[in-house]
């Protein structure tokens, strides 16, 4: 896939369509962490480290992760293979093959709690690194000794949320920034496409236009169809199950020809 031209870029600032990602089991097969961990030489953890980890505060413990895998003498060469190497989801890159050749309708962001290097390493060895308008997630990059430093994305109120990162907060501050930018012109139509339960506040943010695409049976899922059954006024948006990237495909298809 190649990069679109200046004038592309120039001929895309009006596109009716905002696609929202999460990475993790999303747009790849799995967990990005459990993949960064292959590259211990015993391919685990320690339980004392494991042992760490308090529920809200996840980014916490992957900081203290990396810093022992920078203590075992992990080198960037071997992250950056494991990252590599993980497959992407069923039928994402059909999925971005269609969003690629329609890309002056639909405007694509990564909303995740993953890192900064994880996700911009597999987006450019995938080839769709330049689809992407906006990556929202933790900053990470290698600090002089060689280990792989994370932070936090940003503070905020959310109760609901991981203290790191609320992602309705992102797409509400992007929402109002993007329609700025264009003039006073949002979006017709927002889809968000998710797996966690980090992705059901974001969702709840979405309107009757609008459609959320929770992955089939993951926690995302689940948790929307009891939201559904016992809180049906806090969602606005279709929910659209996806088991495969051309789910997703097959229904964008569909509104492209409302128009």
């Amino acid at each position: 896939m190649t990069a679109p031209s200046n004038q592309a870029h120039a001929a895309l600032q009006d596109q009716r369509f905002l696609v929202l990602f999460d990475f993790d089991e999303t747009i790849i097969s799995e967990s990005s962490d459990d993949a960064v961990v292959r590259a211990l030489p015993d391919q685990k953890l320690p339980d004392w480290l494991n042992n760490c980890f308090r529920e809200g505060h996840y980014n916490e413990h992957m900081q203290r992760v990396l810093a022992y895998m920078s203590e075992q003498g992990v080198p960037k060469a071997s992250i950056q293979s494991e990252v590599e190497k993980i497959p992407p989801a069923p039928g994402l890159m059909s999925l971005f093959k269609y969003l690629q050749s329609h890309q002056q309708d639909f405007e694509l962001v990564v909303v995740s709690d993953a890192n900064t290097y994880v996700i911009e390493t597999w987006l450019k060895k995938a080839g769709v690194h330049h689809l992407f308008r906006k990556v929202f997630t933790n900053p990470a990059s290698f600090d002089a000794s060689g280990r792989l430093a994370l932070l936090p994305f940003h503070s905020h109120s959310c109760q609901s949320c991981p203290d790191n990162m609320c992602k309705q907060v992102i797409l509400r501050e992007y929402l109002a920034g993007r329609q700025k930018e264009r003039g006073g012109s949002p979006f017709r139509r927002v889809f968000y496409v998710g797996d966690g339960a980090n992705d059901i506040c974001p969702s709840l943010a979405l309107g009757p236009r609008d459609t959320a695409f929770p992955r089939r049976d993951f926690p995302m899922h689940r948790l929307l169809v009891e939201m559904k059954q016992s809180q049906p006024a806090k969602i606005k948006a279709n929910i659209v199950p996806w088991v495969s990237g051309e789910n997703i495909v097959d229904n964008l298809k569909k509104i492209m020809e409302e128009r």
